[in-house]
């Protein structure tokens, strides 16, 4: 089923009064946990789910023991600032020490929660050498999906988001300036997860995309492609019967989708649980002929 979109300008907020940055919370694993813990609950991709509930409470016990890495020098922050750069992206930034350390305590927490098969496939984090860990880091950061261990994928990206939003969390939303190129980060530069309209205080109604990496949001409005700024044929799709607070948007111009969380179908609404809990959509998407435009850590599927 399908839903044209509303024209520019006619749910936007008064110009001046949008909050454009949106750090991460402490508390961002924590609820991303509980909300996929609720969605689990009778849903045909139930275990896989909890098991990704299970992860993202490993995740927030890591990021509450305080790690050790700090953000760049402030000169290079007001130099990304001024240039428009992101100043937390990976290719400028050296990857943070631990996170192999992380990897392996994330494999190890999650290894009993898993049928033996799962536990196999996580036998290369916890045994693999340093220069292996390194390089999957490098396939997921780079977008190299067809070089990536798939089955592995999903805790060493919850340990690169870990110290990402550990970085994340210690900037100001003044240090970071509008991207150059709106369908990425500000911040780090990455492909978002989804979008999330949000409710509530000054960013009631508003749109924000979701950072895969380091959690961070930044405001697109919603008349327009996330992906290319189109905002001509822009189309809500959702399935008939199905979770009507989780569209997938599409673009007639770049031929891409992404899917948008409506927090004011559920409040408790995620934006990578939700995502995650509606791979129904995705399918429907892939029969459709449009490409999915971002990305979900926790299970690698699609193109970016």
């Amino acid at each position: 089923m399908t839903t044209t979109l509303l024209q520019p300008g006619q749910i936007e907020a008064a110009a001046g009064s949008i909050p454009e940055l949106r750090l991460p919370p402490a508390d961002l694993f924590l609820m991303r946990a509980r909300r996929l813990e609720q969605l689990a609950a009778g849903h045909t991709l139930g275990n896989y789910l909890r098991f990704v509930a299970h992860l993202a409470h490993a995740q927030q016990k890591y990021l509450d023991t305080g790690l050790a890495a700090s953000l760049p020098a402030p000169e290079l922050l007001a130099q990304c600032r001024e240039y428009r750069m992101p100043p937390l992206a990976p290719a400028g930034l050296a990857r943070p020490s631990g996170w192999r350390d992380t990897a392996r305590h994330l494999a190890l927490a999650v290894q009993d929660s898993l049928p033996q098969a799962g536990q196999a496939a996580l036998q290369p984090v916890l045994e693999g050498q340093d220069a292996w860990l390194e390089a999957q880091a490098g396939y997921l950061l780079d977008g190299s999906l067809h070089e990536l261990d798939a089955a592995a994928a999903p805790v060493i990206g919850a340990a690169l988001q870990v110290h990402w939003v550990h970085l994340a969390r210690q900037l100001d939303s003044t240090q970071v300036a509008r991207p150059e190129h709106p369908s990425l980060c500000p911040v780090c530069g990455s492909h978002p997860v989804s979008s999330v309209v949000r409710i509530g205080g000054a960013e009631n109604g508003l749109r924000y995309l979701h950072c895969a990496l380091c959690s961070s949001e930044w405001h697109v409005v919603r008349a327009k492609c996330s992906n290319c700024d189109n905002t001509r044929g822009i189309v809500y799709h959702h399935l008939e019967g199905g979770d009507n607070g989780v569209r997938a948007e599409s673009c007639p111009e770049c031929q891409t989708y992404l899917k948008i969380v409506l927090q004011d179908k559920n409040p408790q609404a995620d934006p990578v649980a939700d995502d995650l809990a509606s791979l129904a959509l995705d399918l429907l998407m892939d029969e459709t002929g449009f490409v999915r435009s971002g990305i979900n850590w926790y299970l690698i599927q699609g193109s970016v």
